[in-house]
């Protein structure tokens, strides 16, 4: 009997040794795998942290920047030029910033899924080891030990240790998996805190870049109307303007010339061109507060002297869209100290549209468009008091008044 019950434990030692192997081994390869997981989110929550660094440091730094400015308003050209490539440079990192704001809250819409989804798994284990405690409790030691004792042989015993083992080591897995799941949940809390924490920085970055822009164009604004208003400047000013004016009809005059000559190579070729048919134009802005200057001779708001205006002025919100008036084909998107950026576009039959001081450009050269096609947004470049739109219409060479071709 000695013999017999040594053997037993003999036997009962080594499977215990063994089993606690297996239930090891078995813990390790599950936390590896979930490790993993959590690895990926502290990763995450680094890249969060860094990408918050990264933001500060693409914010506009605006001292530097008005005093790069202020060196240029001695030439008031070259300060507008400049001025409105720095407002282009600003509208770009707030598009940057705006669609990363949108990634941003998709993937905090995501990490919330993680984070709700690993909660339930929490509360469905607490609940399974409370039941599985609840029971131990209920058997208590009696349970193994009548499993043992009624083995009716060896091998029967064997078997009860065996299964005994296998559920301790269940039992221990369990418990690490809850562990495990415990700390996933906290570093997607973390996660989501610093995702959180970067989209209101990235909201906030927008708000300053737009106020930095507001700031500039008022600063600009006051600049011309100083410059244009310095009794001192008068007559520069005027000599300027009228210079400015003549090289922006001589860049229109050009744009024609060379169409002229396209058109007359296309016909030559294959008989195909451009005719204007006569129907209204489409009204050029999605919405507008007030004409702030009319298509004629008229005082000049700022140099105090009679001026041909070539256009009408539209006075509307920036950004607001701009139509094209009706079909046509692109000419020029680019961009000029007086006329900002601007679109021409050619309709056919000698007839073109101007669009003037746009925020934003959505067409290029050669780009063909229908009647109401978005072309450009409202803005306030080149040499320009305010945000709006000037709106010109050429035929055979000369402006005309848009109201010829525009439904009132």
């Amino acid at each position: 009997m000695k013999k017999k019950i040594a053997l037993l434990l003999a036997i009962v030692l080594a499977i215990g040794m063994f089993m606690q192997r297996v239930s090891y081994y078995e813990a390790t390869s599950f936390s590896s795998i979930t490790s993993a997981s959590i690895q990926e989110k502290e990763n995450q929550i680094g890249h969060a942290q860094e990408e918050r660094e990264s933001l500060q440091n693409s914010l506009t730094e605006v001292k530097a920047l008005r005093a790069q400015l202020e060196q240029q308003k001695k030439d008031l050209k070259n300060y507008v030029t400049e001025l409105d490539s720095q407002l282009q440079t600003i509208q770009e990192n707030i598009a940057q910033l705006n669609a990363r704001i949108a990634e941003k809250e998709v993937e905090i819409e995501e990490t919330q899924k993680e984070l709700e989804k690993a909660r339930e798994k929490e509360q469905e284990q607490y609940e399974a080891m409370v039941a599985r405690i609840q029971r131990l409790y209920e058997m208590g030691d009696r349970g193994y030990l009548d499993m043992l004792f009624s083995s009716t042989s060896m091998g029967d015993m064997l078997n009860s240790l065996v299964y005994m083992e296998q559920i301790t080591a269940y039992d221990n897995q369990q418990m690490e998996e809850f562990m495990l799941n415990r700390q996933y949940i906290e570093v997607c809390e973390e996660e989501l805190l610093q995702e959180k924490a970067l989209l209101d920085e990235a909201r906030d970055a927008v708000l300053e870049e737009e106020a930095i822009i507001q700031e500039l164009i008022a600063d600009k604004e006051a600049t011309i109307r100083a410059y244009d208003a310095d009794i001192s400047n008068k007559s520069n000013a005027i000599a300027e303007y009228e210079a400015d004016i003549k090289a922006q009809n001589e860049l229109i005059e050009a744009l024609e010339a060379a169409i002229a000559a396209e058109r007359k190579r296309i016909l030559e070729q294959n008989g195909v061109v451009l005719n204007y048919d006569g129907g209204i134009f489409k009204f050029p802005l999605a919405s507008y507060t007030r004409i702030s200057d009319e298509y004629g001779q008229r005082i000049h708001p700022t140099l105090g002297v009679q001026q041909f205006h070539n256009g009408v002025d539209f006075a509307s919100p920036t950004g607001t869209s701009i139509y094209a008036a009706y079909d046509g084909v692109v000419v020029a998107a680019t961009y000029s100290s007086t006329m900002g950026n601007y679109v021409m576009i050619d309709h056919g039959s000698n007839l073109y549209t101007i669009y003037m001081h746009a925020s934003k450009l959505y067409v290029s050269k050669d780009d063909v468009v229908s009647r109401g096609t978005t072309i450009a947004a409202v803005g306030s470049t080149g040499r320009s008091t305010g945000p709006h739109l000037h709106f010109s219409v050429r035929l055979n060479g000369e402006y005309v008044s848009p109201w010829n071709y525009l439904s009132q």
